[in-house]
């Protein structure tokens, strides 16, 4: 039984805050006789109750392990009750509500951290996730519900601490985020396989070259950083929560129900999934799941041979380059195409045996498109129970693909006029998003086509040199002290992006126009 499981986590949460809370109080003229341990132990209270109502199941490991930790720690009959008695009594239940908003402790702490340069309020985050995951980690197979409960509190708790600029400790300090606004640069930082569409390298570095694996929490503020994906992200946090609560149970000596890893990813090109699957590589190392967490990359011509024998071979050996990694295979469903010569079948055969014997060492990420790859997933029995979640990407919005342009000009130093980003919105608005539609590489081909009008405009703005044979006779006559239009470009001019250098919505992107 996990009775005591919420011990240490609880205990770690009391002793974290009770003495930073104790010197607010003061500051504000009070004296707490215990020091303040009691107000911090009834603020963990509250966060297990409304965890483990989250699912609104109330088993008997949340109940137990609440009962046997709080129990001694307040003057009630609570450590004398049962889990039906509790059950039967209603006392758990709507406890979820209290996680809808920040409470009254927390947001003390925040305020504290914004007046006085202090960092209390990451404590209590750090602490109380501790105990909220604990809380899901009780039951053997945690829901869909809780997990999602797990992820909306985080995402509570941060979005707090952000909008009041405080930074993690030992990071620079940021200025408020404004209402509205979520904290972090506005814009991708600059063009990634999600606008570019260029495959990452594909060779694994060498293992001592290897860095050490990155903060979760830093590479979860990546994925939110990143231009509109909004299910996705939700997705990849849940898929984290999930593998956090296994590495819990795990660590604690209970018994983890085994589940596949693997993942289907569907959409068009140019919506991101190369970029997430880089991501989920690392949260995959930092959580224990891969020892390198480097992202390898293939199609079928990296997997498919031309004569008997060869495929089986090409397949292994991208596994072998995967190992302890991640393999994203790039329009997957074209394995399952080919006539009856074809090698296409044996390379997915190849694959459901690989993945089974090496599921311990290397996660696999299929994508393509959502028709294409439902038939993927349809022509071997053995994939559909070895990839048994999908997560679609869907095309980016006409202001998506304008803020990932716009930060891609912020990341090359160039500066969009209003009325260019007006055009660009337009040319964004009319591009035909039927099936195949590029996404962010049309962002991306734009920006670079964009750039070259602007050099053109520029270059053509400028007067030609004139011919030495045809040059006239030197003049007696005082010349002019400059030549009107003769001075290279400014500084301003040459970063400045004008509507004349954006291509109209109807204009093939890769053809400039004409320089009038």
């Amino acid at each position: 039984m996990t009775t005591d499981y919420l011990d240490a986590p609880v205990e770690s949460f009391v002793r974290g805050l009770a003495e930073p809370y104790a010197e607010l109080a003061r500051q504000a003229g009070h004296e707490l006789k215990d020091g303040g341990r009691e107000d911090c132990a009834l603020e963990a209270f509250n966060l297990v109750l409304a965890m483990t109502d989250a699912d609104g199941r109330h088993t008997d490991d949340e109940l137990w392990a609440t009962l046997t930790t709080f129990g001694p720690r307040f003057p009630t009959q609570l450590g004398f009750a049962t889990p039906n008695e509790v059950r039967a009594a209603g006392f758990v239940n709507g406890k979820r509500l209290w996680l809808d908003q920040p409470s009254s402790l927390f947001d003390l702490m925040v305020k504290a951290d914004a007046r006085n340069e202090t960092s209390y309020s990451w404590t209590y985050y750090r602490e109380a996730m501790s105990i909220a995951q604990v809380v899901v980690a009780l039951d053997s197979r945690p829901t869909e519900t809780e997990l999602r409960a797990l992820d909306a509190f985080r995402s509570l708790l941060i979005a707090q601490i952000e909008a009041a600029g405080i930074p993690r400790p030992g990071t620079p300090r940021r200025p408020p985020v404004p209402a509205g606004r979520v904290a972090g640069p506005a814009a991708p930082g600059g063009p990634t396989a999600a606008t570019t569409g260029g495959p990452a390298p594909s060779a694994t570095p060498p293992v001592e070259a290897l860095p050490p694996p990155e903060p979760l929490d830093d590479l979860l503020d990546e994925l939110e950083q990143l231009v509109g994906l909004l299910g996705v992200k939700a997705e990849v946090r849940l898929v984290t929560n999930l593998l956090q609560i296994q590495k819990l149970r795990k660590e604690r000596g209970l018994p983890v129900v085994d589940a596949s890893r693997h993942l289907v990813f569907t959409g068009n090109p140019g919506t991101g999934k190369t970029t997430v699957a880089r991501l989920l590589a690392k949260i995959y190392r930092t959580l224990g799941v891969v020892d390198r967490g480097h992202l390898v990359e293939t199609d079928r011509a990296g997997m498919v041979a031309g004569f008997v024998g060869q495929t089986a071979l090409k397949v292994t050996e991208v596994f072998d380059r995967a190992n302890q990694g991640v393999l994203l295979i790039d329009e997957a469903y074209a394995l399952a195409r080919g006539g009856e010569r074809d090698f296409g079948q044996e390379a997915i055969d190849t694959l459901v045996k690989l993945i089974e014997d090496r599921r311990e060492t290397t996660v696999v990420i299929a994508a393509g498109y959502p028709d294409e790859m439902a038939d993927f997933i349809d022509s071997n029995p053995g994939l559909r129970s070895r990839f048994p979640k999908t997560i679609r990407f869907a095309d980016y919005s006409t202001e998506e693909l304008l803020e990932i342009f716009t930060g891609i000009c912020k990341k090359n130093s160039y500066q969009p006029t209003a009325e260019a980003l007006v055009k660009l919105q337009a040319y964004f608005a009319g591009q035909d998003r039927r099936k195949g539609f590029g996404n962010g590489r049309v962002a991306r081909n734009l920006f670079e086509q964009v750039v070259g009008n602007q050099a053109t405009r520029l270059v053509g703005d400028r007067p030609r040199p004139i011919r030495a044979e045809t040059a006239a006779a030197p003049s007696t006559t005082e010349p002019p002290a400059s030549i009107p239009g003769a001075e290279p470009p400014t500084n301003d001019q040459l970063l400045t992006i004008e509507a004349a250098d954006i291509p109209s919505p109807g204009d093939d992107v890769m053809t400039p126009p004409p320089v009038s």
